[in-house]
């Protein structure tokens, strides 16, 4: 038994030293030892690609679009940088700055106006851009399911139609709308809605034929991004960042970068339901078609370090002189689960819980109904650690029992061990004895915490996914709960409150298992001064109660400070 729990602490210990090494060298700007340094966003000194040589997309899956002869072309990819000719549009509405260019009638950058950056805190977020340094912009366009057919995409220089470009007091919408020359007699336009305090803009898609042939046209809804995690993010924790396909078969599909670079992403690629989306820690943007229908989804490395993801609709055929209108979404904004619920069926997935999604979802809505209570973030985690330590009393109480025995017994464990040191087999037995005459489960302070541990972890991953924590403060200095502590209070009282933990559990009868559980708290409470002051009030919290419930069961035991 006892090798066992020294060879779990080892393994534990070494680990946590890997780990907090390999997040010290990413934060230092030395690379992750599980992969190379960050490289820049695509090259803005490349000039623009053609369709030919940087395709977007691999060719579309046939079942999805309708029959045509030959293969439907890949999507084009994106300059990183527009040519000088194309002209830039500002919409302003009362949440976002959108900035188009257009050519193509791309949105190349979007300023969120009620969150700040994480570097600088005088400046806003500026999810979208298109720039020497970054790439992360939102195209449409179409591509014809017959071979050889020209049709407007997002590298078609567009002209922008008079109209106003700021929200108006009163207003409850400003719209933009770019049309396209004839190519071969077809024509496309596209008119953007903003309304007023929301992050979706609605995109309606019109398509003219004017040549004398039908033409089988498919809109493709792009997403393009370079694959470089976002500014300001802690080397401490991880966060995803990359696209995602959301499908009622298949649910919500994360597509990692090195995939899409390896050709190996395994999404699914047709349906007639679903959005794709790009995800970053706290922001989103997603193309959502609610209407049933069939679709195609395309992930694609274009150049070095630039990725795209995109949804590919066939419109049908259309006849000359007809027009056909689609409409569609684009969301471009903070992940605020409650609304992203409201907009498409599983987009608030794009908030990250990981794997412990069935119990996080739960805890943030506690969590949410406590903050419409109490009106602060700070006090509703306070709150709902209390609700969870109240949650499962027993169950500690049981544990804190069972470690409070151990602590009893400690002295005879080591005089057992200092008489058996030569003689392991009799010493295991003999402390067996000792365990069994004193009703002692060496086990019974574990399985307790072991049963409720999913359910702080599934907490945790709720303070650090949620975009209503950004920018919150609580008390005093804590301006900001998803930022770092700026005088290091809270993790000092974090790492001192663990190790008070330390003094009150059972010494391990193994003097070298007995300084590792000393050293544990020193090298995790490390870890937390870099961790954001939600994350850190949030042990704090539950180390407090944690320890106020254990001195009350060693104290009625009579084992306090034995």
């Amino acid at each position: 038994m006892t090798d066992i729990r020294r060879t779990l602490l080892w393994v534990v210990f070494t680990m946590s030293l890997v780990l907090i090494w390999d997040a010290w060298q990413k934060h230092t700007g030395h690379g992750s030892l599980f992969g190379g340094p960050q490289k820049p966003a695509a090259s803005a000194s490349g000039g623009l690609p053609n369709a030919a040589s940087a395709p977007g997309v691999p060719a579309p899956v046939a079942a999805a679009v309708p029959a045509a002869a030959g293969a439907a072309p890949a999507l084009p990819g994106v300059p990183a940088v527009a040519p000088t000719t194309s002209e830039r549009v500002t919409i302003t509405t009362d949440v976002v700055r959108a900035v188009f260019d257009s050519q193509g009638g791309n949105l190349v950058q979007l300023e969120l106006l009620d969150y700040r950056d994480a570097v600088d805190a005088k400046k806003n977020v500026v999810l979208l851009d298109q720039s020497a340094s970054r790439l992360y912009v939102a195209q449409t366009g179409l591509v014809a399911a017959q071979a050889g057919v020209a049709l407007p995409n997002h590298f078609t220089q567009m002209s922008v139609v008079a109209g106003e470009r700021t929200l108006a007091p009163g207003a409850k919408a400003v719209t933009l709308r770019f049309e396209s020359p004839a190519i071969d007699g077809r024509k496309l336009a596209k008119t953007y809605t903003f309304k007023r305090g929301e992050y979706t803009i609605g995109v309606k898609h019109e398509v003219t034929n004017e040549g004398s042939t039908p033409v089988t046209p498919q809109l493709y809804l792009q997403l393009a991004r370079d694959g470089n995690p976002p500014a300001g993010e802690s080397s401490f924790y991880f966060t995803f960042t990359g696209p995602a396909v959301y499908t009622d078969a298949q649910k919500f599909q994360k597509v990692d970068f090195k995939d899409i670079a390896k050709g190996g992403t395994s999404h699914e690629k047709a349906a007639d339901n679903g959005w794709v989306s790009m995800v970053q820690h706290y922001f989103a943007s997603a193309w959502l078609v609610n209407a049933p229908g069939p679709r195609e989804f395309r992930t694609a490395k274009v150049s070095d370090n630039h990725f795209t993801v995109a949804m590919v609709l066939p419109l049908g055929e259309l006849a000359p002189g007809a027009t056909q209108t689609h409409e569609a979404v684009l969301f471009a904004g903070p992940q605020e689960e409650n609304k992203l619920a409201a907009l498409a069926p599983g987009l608030e997935l794009v908030k990250d819980y990981g794997w412990l999604t069935v119990l996080s979802k739960p805890l943030f809505w506690l969590l949410d109904k406590l903050h419409g209570m109490l009106g602060n973030w700070g006090w509703a985690i306070v709150g709902l650690v209390v609700l969870l330590k109240i949650a499962f009393y027993w169950l500690n109480a049981s544990a804190y029992r069972s470690m409070a025995k151990m602590k009893a017994v400690a002295p005879k464990v080591t005089e057992l061990r200092e008489r058996y040191k030569d003689k392991p087999q009799e010493m295991q037995q003999q402390m067996m004895r000792i365990y069994r005459e004193e009703k002692v489960n060496p086990l019974g302070g574990c399985l307790p915490i072991f049963v409720q541990m999913p359910f702080f972890i599934a907490l945790y991953w709720v303070l650090l996914s949620s975009v209503e924590m950004r920018g919150a403060p609580w008390i005093g200095w804590i301006k900001d709960l998803s930022a770092i502590d700026p005088w290091f209070i809270l993790p000092v009282l974090m790492t001192a409150s663990s190790l008070f933990q330390v003094w009150l559990n059972p010494t391990p009868p193994d003097p070298m298992q007995a300084k590792l559980m000393w050293f544990m708290p020193l090298a995790f409470g490390f870890m937390f001064f870099f961790f954001p002051a939600g994350l850190v009030l949030y042990w704090l919290t539950n180390n407090i109660l944690s320890i106020a419930q254990q001195w009350f069961i060693n104290k009625q035991l009579g084992v306090l400070g034995k």
